[in-house]
């Protein structure tokens, strides 16, 4: 199981919103390299950033940073928020991210995905955030009228590598993970999954580990990491002693 810490990019800054909402914002520090090299050195396996200036505006903004993030560590980053064509998801690869985490354009233009994963194979992952069972995309304020079965067979037809699943209603309000909705979804797909929205301490951590048996690939975790309520040494020392 991995532990995915979240370095979430607003204004060059490392913040982290509630539910999503743009104008909900917590500053958690103004260095995001900074805070990337200390989620490494304490001990993180892999990284998870999002650039949601891109992910508000549909275009990258914040690559330069991104790039040096991917140059100050030396473990794999996995990056979403703004790449909807395929020259940017190429541009941020060659730039050092590992992998891509991929919303709107898996939603809404299935046949440049489709491409896109054939561009970058083993590379690509998708979004699927959603509000009552409702995906949402273009930084989750926009309704898609579709259901992750609506999506699911198409994705995986496509060749995803993994799928990271939002409960945005859960999103930095640490109220613990959706478990129902992430059991249900591992088991209707063979496609590795990543919980988001919603950890917030070593319980949600030891909730989530019998899932891995089902294909949860890992958990990430944002507000709780920030503000102490989970403590990754702590949440890796239980993982590695299962």
């Amino acid at each position: 199981m991995i532990l995915f810490p979240a370095v979430d990019i607003k204004n060059g800054e490392c913040v982290r919103l509630a539910q999503g909402k743009e104008d909900q914002v917590t500053v958690f520090g103004t260095d995001p390299v900074a805070q990337a090299r200390y989620w490494a050195e304490i001990g993180a396996r892999f990284l998870h950033v999002v650039d949601l200036d891109g992910a508000f505006s549909g275009v990258p903004k914040n690559f330069e940073l991104i790039k040096s993030i991917c140059s100050a560590i030396d473990i794999p980053v996995q990056l979403g928020g703004g790449i909807r064509d395929i020259a940017t998801a190429k541009k941020y690869i060659e730039a050092g991210v590992h992998r891509l985490i991929i919303g709107t354009m898996a939603l809404e233009d299935p046949v440049l995905f489709s491409d896109l994963c054939k561009a970058l194979p083993g590379r690509i992952g998708v979004s699927l955030d959603a509000v009552g069972g409702e995906l949402k995309t273009k930084g989750w304020v926009e309704d898609t009228g579709l259901t992750i079965d609506d999506v699911l067979p198409r994705l995986e037809a496509d060749g995803i590598r993994f799928i990271v699943y939002t409960d945005i209603s859960r999103d930095g309000m640490q109220t613990g993970v959706n478990l129902e909705g992430l059991a249900s979804l591992c088991s209707k797909t063979s496609i590795p999954v990543i919980a988001a929205g919603g950890v917030h301490t070593l319980d949600d951590i030891k909730n989530l580990y019998p899932l891995c048996r089902k294909g949860l690939e890992g958990a990430i975790s944002g507000r709780a990491i920030y503000v102490g309520t989970l403590d990754v040494k702590e949440a890796h020392a239980w993982i590695d002693g299962q």
